[in-house]
């Protein structure tokens, strides 16, 4: 499978068994860096939880990590709630705004994934763009917490790039079918309906986007890695009866998006290989 994945890092107002060290954080991440990333199709991504749980030291120690690979990813959490954003302001009094602790500890770059980016300053909508790091939209964690809604219109009007995903830990579900239908619930309730061919692309090429894999994964493209899924667009009675009545193929995919679930996944192919080929090819 491709993996982008890396030790998350926390050095206070975290569990004690879970905390780490500015050093610690530094030298376990490199050693996994060094073991894993490159190897078959690994990639690591340099992880600060978010900035309330790592000090100063540790963001800055991580931030000289990504400097000395900057191939590797970077992921954490912006500006999910405001309570959040207070709580940071008084952990770096010095700060700008929240995105300027990742800035100025050296964690700000096009390979930077931003979790949730719900309430963005101007400076930080400006500082994102300007530098081409990825925003992912977690909408079921955003529902589920109450954070607020995300500005996928806005957002992408002004050509910031964006990813979607589950963030399990603060959602309610793995599945990235539910998780384009939350997307599109909260598009609706600011007005602004995401076309099913929008939904599906931030599951897909642009998710793998802002990943920096747009050249391996996401797209059905010659030459790529052959990571599919076979969907049944009738998976349920309810579901085929609305496809039944579709007058495009956009409609016809748009029940599965808001009801599938993991019936509707009828085989899974990963770089090319599945058990199930035989049943595929029928």
């Amino acid at each position: 499978m491709r993996i982008a994945a890396g030790k998350t890092c926390m050095d206070r107002n975290a569990p004690d068994t879970l905390k780490d060290t500015a050093q610690s954080a530094y030298d376990d991440s490199k050693a996994l860096i060094e073991r894993w990333h490159g190897v078959d199709r690994l990639s690591y991504a340099i992880t600060p939880r978010f900035a309330p749980t790592s000090t100063a030291g540790q963001l800055l120690a991580l931030g000289t990590l990504w400097a000395e690979h900057p191939d590797c990813l970077m992921q954490t959490h912006l500006s999910e709630q405001h309570e959040e954003i207070a709580w940071v302001a008084e952990l770096f009094p010095k700060a700008r705004d929240y995105l300027d602790v990742y800035e100025s500890s050296g964690l700000l770059g096009p390979k930077g994934l931003f979790g949730h980016a719900i309430h963005l300053t101007d400076r930080e909508r400006a500082r994102l763009l300007e530098t081409g790091a990825s925003l992912i939209h977690c909408p079921t964690s955003n529902t589920f917490i109450g954070s607020g809604l995300f500005d996928m219109a806005g957002l992408k009007a002004e050509g910031q790039r964006v990813g979607l995903a589950t963030d399990i830990g603060g959602g309610s579900s793995f599945s990235m079918l539910r998780t384009m239908a939350s997307a599109y619930e909260i598009a609706q309730l600011q007005g602004t309906a995401l076309h099913p061919a929008h939904l599906w692309w931030l599951a897909t090429a642009g998710s793998a986007q802002s990943l920096g894999f747009s050249d391996q994964i996401g797209t059905l493209t010659p030459g790529g890695e052959a990571d599919v899924i076979v969907v049944d667009l009738a998976s349920t009675p309810g579901i085929a009866q609305r496809a039944a009545q579709a007058d495009d193929f956009w409609e016809a995919l748009f029940p599965t998006i808001m009801m599938g679930d993991d019936r509707a996944i009828r085989a899974t192919w990963v770089n090319g290989a599945n058990s199930r080929g035989a049943e595929i090819k029928r």
